[in-house]
Order: structure tokens, then sequence, then C-alpha cells
């Protein structure tokens, strides 16, 4: 049995966007670990370091971790509530990007 991908967007804030050549969406394929795991926001940001390395360094931390000043919106919710990089991202899933406000 295959394991399972689902195609996951994310929509960039204008700061981030020189990283991608202006665009205000990103569009990579995660994939779940094994055949009975679902894609997580570690494996799209993983996908994200393949196909646009400038831009994923501005989002993870030198330990992988989201950065301390950035938020990730997983179905309207923030990811970190919602475990992190192991948060599990729904077929279609949309990963809104924003800078934390203080």
């Amino acid at each position: 049995m295959a394991k399972p991908v689902t195609m996951v967007v994310f929509v960039l804030p204008n700061s981030l966007r020189r990283w991608v050549s202006g665009r205000s969406e990103v569009k990579v394929f995660a994939v779940g670990a094994d055949t009975h795991t679902p894609p997580t926001l570690g494996s799209a940001l993983d996908m994200l370091r393949r196909t646009h390395p400038l831009l994923e360094e501005r989002l993870r931390d030198d330990y992988g971790r989201i950065r301390r000043h950035i938020s990730m919106i997983v179905s309207g919710e923030n990811a970190r509530g919602l475990g992190s990089l192991d948060c599990a991202l729904p077929p279609g899933a949309e990963v809104y990007v924003m800078p934390s406000l203080a």
C-alpha cells in the first residue's frame, strides 16, 4: 500500500514573497511517514526545503523547529497548538504563514 500524499498550499505574507519570485502561494506535496500516518506540517516543510530552500530556512530554525517569530495557521488554528511539526494535514491543506505579533 502507498504512503498518503496531499497537496499543501503555503500562503505567504508580502515579507516572504521575495524568496519565491513574488508569488503569494507555494504548492508542495506532503507525504506521510508510512501507510497509516497522514502527511504532517513537518513533511510539507521538508518538501519545501527541496523546492524553495531560501524560503524554508526563513520558516525553520537551525534545529528544524518553526521560528519563534513565525506562526503557521492550519485549518484555522495555530500549528503550535496542533502539535507543531507533527500537525496532521488534511487533504488540500492551506497553511497560512504569518509573522507573529508581539
